[in-house]
């Protein structure tokens, strides 16, 4: 039913391809280029219309025609970044375009000041302490507009800016919703709102039109908001409706599984949309990021020498240079490019937390703490920040802080294992074994990326002397390591079988015992304590064994869930 319904929205895309070149004009006109880009992009996707289907230009009334001289020399100023020449030669001009055009000079000029003065005086870390001296007369000047009814959708959309940078969140939300049913097709107002929404219900609760273009908000949104498999039907959908060729929805599902560490995934998309269009820059940050998880010195090497040649001064260059610095454990480099990341773009997200990265590695937790604390007011939605936190005043000793971050980042990550495995350690230091089980229990149900919330249960329960808890939890923490085919660098496979073997020689259970014993052998730290216990067990074997029983009866008073598992299942397991 829900594609049925896609499809109908989506079922004329002449018109919507009509809609998106007039929007595109509209926007050019404001200055508002992103948005302009943004619907470039999408309408390239789509097949050219012929010359007789192409939409006229917009109606031309009486005061555009006064104010088109005035308009026309002050766009020329804006062009070339002349804010305060153009809003004074726009000054008094009546006409809708030219009010908004003289409003947003006005901002923009503010912006410009705002971030000259800190460029030289203050390094990234104290930006936040300068103000855009502009935005409270501006808010002043359109809340009178606004209550009179006089704003179109471009000005409401900037009073929804000027709102969101004085940080009236509440009020900054229901302007851009306005804004939106004002001038549906504006893709910034769409953005704006979404920076604001901070989970589902909230989501919910926003009154927007219907209109094709909230699908593609839609997806946006289950991206930002961690829910990866509604984004990915999404795009698909649109996908199916017509939009195959779009780079924009490529990106989105590459960041998508980036989201949700799909690593081959993402890889092989970010490859296919650098192939449809090498010179591009966007998200080209994200692409980093994955090539420096897998270690793929080489190509985040060229990946940056590419940048660099074709825009040394993007905000993404210098992250993804301060990534292939960092690969290098060259970590005051990588910090130095993260900085100059964020001299470009203060609300540069990504350059926050992984400046926040590098001050770990370098041990200066203040500095870490300051970079994540930035990040999340840029974003509060950025797990990686709450995480980065959490892993900061673990070093400093501190656990309740731990807990209280980890949990944070756990609200936005609800299934993933590693979020899991940290809070299981804070409460494990807080002495809280039973909160602690049960993470990382919950760890391992969800999909244990690092394979460790089983050994770390195991060893929990061996602490509390709960025996069979433990031999439980080891003996599925070993075929969870075979399973994955592969060795991992820190896999205590050697630990799990030492307790294994006596466990089960303590138990009788002497055929498991040499088996386990057997398989110590194979690992160095665990070989001698593997051929004492072949001994012992020899010294026994002449002794009538008891029958075969389950090994596993009705296990001591914990409330942590453990699968039952034959003992012989081990043999079907191998290194």
């Amino acid at each position: 039913m829900k594609m049925a319904a896609l499809c109908s929205e989506f079922g004329d895309l002449v018109k919507i391809k009509k809609q998106l070149i007039s929007v595109i004009s509209l926007c050019k006109e404001r200055g508002l280029l992103h948005s302009a880009k943004w619907a470039s992009e999408l309408a390239f996707a789509l097949e050219p219309l012929p010359k007789n289907e192409l939409p006229p230009s917009p109606p031309f009334i009486e005061e555009d025609a006064q104010d088109l001289d005035a308009l026309t020399l002050a766009k020329s100023y804006f062009d070339l970044k002349e804010y305060d020449r153009a809003a004074y030669f726009l000054k008094g001009c009546c006409s809708q375009k030219a009010y908004f055009l003289y409003m947003y000079s006005r901002y923009l000029s503010g912006e410009k000041k705002k971030d000259d003065e800190t460029v030289d005086s203050l390094g990234p870390l104290e930006k936040g302490q300068v103000r855009n001296e502009a935005l409270r007369e501006l808010r002043v000047e359109l809340s009178k507009k606004h209550t009179a009814g006089e704003l179109d959708g471009f000005t409401l959309y900037l009073y929804g800016v000027v709102l969101r940078k004085l940080d009236l969140l509440k009020e900054a939300v229901e302007v851009f919703v306005e804004a939106i049913h004002a001038l549906p097709l504006h893709w910034g107002a769409w953005l704006e709102l979404s920076n604001l929404v901070t989970n589902g219900e909230m989501l919910k609760s926003l009154s927007l039109p219907d209109c094709w273009i909230k699908d593609f908000f839609m997806a946006h949104m289950y991206t930002e908001l961690q829910m990866i498999k509604e984004a990915l039907q999404k795009y698909q959908n649109l996908i199916e409706a017509g939009f195959s060729k779009s780079t924009y929805i490529i990106s989105q599902i590459a960041v998508a599984y980036h989201n949700i560490r799909d690593i081959d995934q993402a890889l092989a998309l970010f490859n296919e949309l650098r192939d449809q269009d090498p010179y591009r820059i966007d998200n080209m940050d994200t692409f980093s990021n994955l090539l420096y998880v897998k270690s793929m010195k080489p190509e985040l090497s060229y990946l940056a020498h590419t940048l660099v040649e074709i825009d040394k001064y993007r905000v993404e260059t210098c992250c993804v240079i301060g990534n292939y610095y960092s690969l290098r454990s060259q970590h005051e480099k990588a910090a130095l490019y993260f900085q100059r990341a964020l001299k470009l773009n203060p609300r540069c997200l990504g350059a926050w937390t992984l400046m926040g990265h590098e001050y770990m590695e370098m041990r200066n937790t203040s500095a870490a703490i300051q970079a994540y604390r930035h990040a999340i007011e840029v974003n509060k939605r950025d797990y990686r920040a709450w995480y980065g936190l959490g892993q900061t005043y673990e070093i400093l000793k501190m656990p309740f802080y731990c807990l209280y971050y980890y949990r944070k980042a756990h609200q936005l990550r609800p299934n993933d294992s590693r979020m899991l495995v940290a809070l299981g350690e804070s409460y494990e230091k807080l002495a809280q074994q039973v909160e602690a089980k049960k993470c990382y229990w919950r760890a391992y149900s969800v999909g244990d990326v690092e394979k460790m919330a089983l050994l770390k249960l195991a060893k929990l329960h061996e602490q509390l002397n709960e025996s069979d808890d433990a031999a439980q939890s080891y003996m599925l923490y070993i075929q969870d390591i075979y399973s994955c085919g592969e060795q991992l660098e820190h896999a205590e496979v050697s630990t799990a079988l030492r307790y294994l073997g006596q466990y089960y020689l303590k138990n009788k259970l002497y055929d498991e015992a040499s088996l386990c014993a057997q398989r110590c052998c194979d690992y160095n730290d665990a070989r001698e304590e593997g051929k004492s216990l072949l001994r012992q067990i020899s010294q026994v074997r002449d002794q009538t064994e008891p029958p075969a029983a389950q090994l596993f009866a009705p296990i001591s008073n914990n409330n942590t869930p453990v699968r039952r598992v034959s003992p012989l299942n081990l043999i079907s397991f191998t290194p």
